[in-house]
């Protein structure tokens, strides 16, 4: 139950950071919307694409009792993606060149490059506070990651106001704000990491094998990038392609709002689906297949649950949903009649997640790569284009070939699940733990 919160909250400090200038105008919205669908193109693949190897690693050495392997892999991944936010840092030098570049509003471009800026300093404890996630996850120590996560948001939203409102700053102050919160999040975090007993066996030292970790980590980092980056980059390509369509800033706007309410609650089942990741990598680790299969179907039934629910309350709130990022009717009227659609997309989404977060506890970010590059590449973006440029329908068009994309990867990975031979699973999992084990000491 309380990783749903912790997903929730920590993701609302992405999130809040668009909402609190949506409020003014549809400019200023489409104007931050770009620079945070930029920064998901180059931040996703460290936060849900290489953070996730640390699902399969440290879940599956948890799962076989090599303890020290946990604090090893995740000092390892920290070091490497460090690293990584170094070329990320120089691309958003660039946002506004690129966003020329492709054709979008030089006006809308401006705001984005002085939005991406302001937003490098929140890169680095980004890529630390998702992998003290992850290394906290695989142990089943919710309540502390519930505890920081809460208090950020509580430290964010005054402080986004202040800094949007009072000093100026506009989307500067919003991602100003993001990255203040982050840190408040990752110390709070390496506090109880470094002197609770719960994390004694597993605790994040520096060794002579952490260097030769790096390797297995980006074994499974870059499939999982991949894999996570072909899924959201489909998202935020067609968020660009919106700025291509008449009147690109109400088009843009109002698929940015779409795309932020359908995040906010995708991290609902992606807790679950972390959740299934968790138990899947922990029981596969300790030679469990039958209890691995278990874990992953009934993490998909609650899931369906929950989504259920979800979608009926915000196709019941249709008329009032657009009044939450402004109070211009065009903008209202028009997420009025895409909220069906929306509902739609969540429900699939819903079982996409779950299916992923076995994935990613199973070890198969390779499959899933596959599968979202043909899902989406060769499916859902081509069908996008052909209904919002060929036959006309404007954002629906482009929202409708998303959610065809996310119903082709549902069902593949589905079959995928459904076929998986689970004691094979377990069996390569265990041999992938000691023969890492031996690997990293003679190293």
């Amino acid at each position: 139950m309380e990783e749903p919160l912790v997903e929730t909250a920590d993701n609302c400090l992405e999130n809040r950071g668009g909402a609190s200038v949506v409020v003014v105008d549809v400019e200023t919205l489409s104007s931050s919307s770009l620079p945070r669908r930029w920064e998901v193109i180059v931040s996703e693949m460290k936060k849900f694409g290489m953070a996730s190897a640390l699902e399969t690693l440290c879940g599956q050495a948890y799962g076989a009792h090599q303890y020290q392997m946990i604090g090893t892999y995740t000092y390892g991944a920290i070091i490497s993606l460090l690293l990584v936010c170094i070329p990320i840092s120089i691309l958003w030098i660039f946002t506004e060149k690129f966003l020329l570049m492709i054709g979008q509003d030089p006006s809308i471009s401006h705001e984005a490059g002085i939005y991406s800026i302001w937003l490098i300093p929140a890169l680095f404890p980004f890529a630390i506070l998702q992998l003290l996630v992850r290394y906290l996850l695989t142990q089943s120590l919710l309540y502390p990651m519930l505890l920081s996560s809460v208090t950020a948001l509580v430290f964010h939203i005054p402080l986004s106001w202040v800094l949007i409102y009072k000093f100026k700053f506009g989307s500067g102050g919003a991602a100003l704000a993001i990255g203040l919160s982050y840190w408040l999040d990752v110390i709070l975090l390496g506090i109880y990491v470094k002197f609770t007993s719960s994390c004694e066996k597993t605790r994040i030292t520096f060794s002579k094998d952490v260097f030769p970790s790096i390797r297995e980590f980006f074994r499974f980092g870059i499939p999982s990038a991949v894999m996570i980056c072909l899924e959201w980059w489909s998202y935020e390509l067609v968020i660009l392609l919106a700025g291509l369509l008449p009147n690109p800033q109400l088009e843009t706007s109002v698929l940015s709002i779409c795309l932020t309410i359908a995040s906010l609650h995708y991290f609902i089942p992606y807790s679950f689906g972390a959740g299934a990741s968790t138990r899947v990598s922990n029981e596969l680790g300790a030679g469990h297949p039958e209890a691995a299969k278990l874990a992953a179907w009934v993490a998909t039934f609650l899931a369906a649950i929950e989504v259920a629910i979800a979608s009926t309350i915000l196709f019941s709130c249709r008329s009032i949903l657009g009044y939450a990022f402004g109070e211009e009717k065009e903008v209202v009227n028009y997420v009025k009649e895409m909220t069906p659609l929306l509902s739609l997309s969540i429900m699939v989404d819903c079982f996409q997640a779950m299916f992923c977060g076995v994935a990613r506890g199973t070890g198969w970010q390779h499959l899933g790569a596959y599968v979202n590059l043909a899902a989406y590449y060769l499916g859902g973006i081509p069908i996008a284009c052909m209904l919002a440029f060929v036959f006309h329908w404007r954002g629906k068009g482009l929202w409708i070939g998303l959610t065809t994309g996310s119903v082709l990867q549902t069902c593949m990975l589905m079959l995928i699940t459904f076929f998986t031979d689970w004691k094979k699973q377990a069996r390569d999992a265990r041999a992938r733990i000691f023969e890492g084990r031996s690997q990293l000491t003679i190293d």
